[in-house]
């Protein structure tokens, strides 16, 4: 009986602890579509940043808006936890969402006729992010080269 009561205890703790980060996704952020700063947090990357830690350099792209926007989303498709969830003319929204605990990420991108893509990629809960923003931004930058006529 006693065996049973430690296992018991052992196997309410690890729920609770699984508990707490299982659907740790957040809610979906009101200012997603209107470009906002990045918070003081270091978990956001943004192309509007003046800030070293969180100021990135936008895409570039030298084929047509259209061109480059079908070839970007379909990078993004294909990632792991990707989902794209708003595709308008000049703008996407995709959520990343990370494979152990669900952490969402939330990336926006803005389609500019001047060949440029800004965006800003951010998770919605958390303090920091170990860089994970940054460097699927980077990812993504390396892929888009092969499609936006960049050399």
């Amino acid at each position: 009986m006693r065996l049973f009561a430690g296992n018991f205890i052992k196997r309410i703790v690890l729920f609770g602890f699984l508990f707490m980060f299982i659907g740790c996704s957040g809610s979906l952020p009101a200012s997603i579509g209107d470009f906002a700063p990045c918070p003081e947090s270091p978990h956001c990357v943004s192309t509007k940043s003046s800030s070293k830690e969180q100021g990135i350099e936008p895409f570039k792209y030298f084929v047509s808006k259209e061109k480059a926007k079908q070839g970007l989303l379909e990078i993004v498709r294909k990632m792991p936890g990707a989902e794209i969830k708003i595709n308008r003319e000049n703008f996407a929204h995709s959520e990343f969402t990370s494979p152990v605990m669900g952490f969402v990420d939330d990336v926006e991108f803005y389609f500019e006729e001047s060949g440029v893509i800004n965006f800003r990629s951010s998770s919605r809960i958390g303090y920091y992010d170990f860089d994970a923003n940054r460097k699927r931004m980077e990812e993504i930058r390396k892929q888009f080269s092969a499609v936006s006529g960049v050399k």
